[in-house]
């Protein structure tokens, strides 16, 4: 069994920025989430079975309350942020499993859907379907790894270390760090992605770098300042790291069995002609029908 976890708000922004605005007959624009909608159905005919999507149901989690300046759901087109409801809406229709997010993230849930994946010795491999970098934490090995759909690029454990300079468990540590503009934090004033790379490749996490004067063991330009800095930034690196760490607890189910894709809902013709995209529950039954019969 391979098990695919799709992130449901990367999607929906890929394909708001991709393609050409559509409006369906009552006048609301609906390009990204047929576009979305297309693309599952898609992973589907590649061969997936057991598929789940996370969104964001709200921009806000619990992290907002941890740090104001994480991201919100300001300076997000109105356009776009229409569409949210309307992708989930039509994604359950078409018979996938989702997982809407609320006081967790949709990286949240597809760390949580990876974790509870793993733990079932009948998958065989787990693809986390973004290119985000924080989900690069969750890459274990070869069993649980990253799929960018868009580049066609699958990241495994070697791949993170090849592309971070650090295995997945240092993640949350570099972004500390280097800090994440995408996610509101700044990070620490003089890491930079190599340097924190070539820091925590020596000490691990970041309460064993040295702070205290002790000269480090890596040759760092600079290292006497960043070291001082961490010092006084101590804290704030900590709250930083604490918001890039995914939590694996977050509301996905219990078991892989529930995210088998079997068929789209009776009323997926419906939510298909409010997509202006009657060929999507088509598909949707072809394939339903060939699951069915094979």
């Amino acid at each position: 069994m391979r098990v695919h976890l799709v992130d449901g708000t990367y999607e929906l922004f890929r394909h708001f920025y991709a393609l050409p605005a559509a409006k369906n007959q009552g006048g609301h624009e609906v390009a990204a989430a047929r576009g979305v909608v297309g693309s599952l159905l898609g992973l589907l005919e590649s061969g997936a079975t057991h598929v789940a999507v996370a969104t964001d149901h709200v921009i806000e989690s619990f992290r907002n309350e941890l740090w104001p300046g994480y991201k919100d759901g300001s300076g997000i087109d109105p356009l776009l942020l229409s569409q949210f409801p309307l992708v989930e809406e039509a994604l359950a229709a078409a018979g996938f499993v989702v997982w809407p997010m609320v006081e967790h993230e949709a990286d949240d849930a597809l760390a949580s859907g990876a974790a509870l994946a793993a733990a079932d010795e009948r998958v065989e491999r787990v693809f986390i379907c973004t290119p985000d970098k924080d989900l690069s934490q969750c890459v274990r090995g070869s069993r649980i790894v990253q799929l960018d759909r868009r580049q066609r690029i699958v990241r495994d454990e070697a791949g993170v270390i090849e592309k971070f300079g650090v295995p997945p468990s240092a993640i949350p540590d570099w972004l500390a760090l280097v800090g994440d503009s995408a996610d509101g934090f700044p990070g620490i004033p003089g890491f930079g992605a190599r340097t924190a790379a070539a820091v925590l490749a020596v000490y691990g996490r970041i309460e064993h770098i040295p702070t205290a004067g002790a000269a480090w063991e890596v040759p760092v330009r600079g290292a006497a300042r960043l070291a001082a800095t961490l010092a006084e930034r101590l804290d704030d690196a900590l709250l930083f790291r604490r918001l890039a760490t995914l939590v694996i607890d977050a509301p996905v189910g219990d078991s892989v069995d529930a995210i088998e894709w079997k068929s789209p809902e009776d009323g997926f013709r419906t939510v298909a002609s409010v997509l202006d995209a009657p060929d999507l529950a088509r598909k949707a039954e072809e394939l339903a029908t060939a699951r069915a019969s094979g």
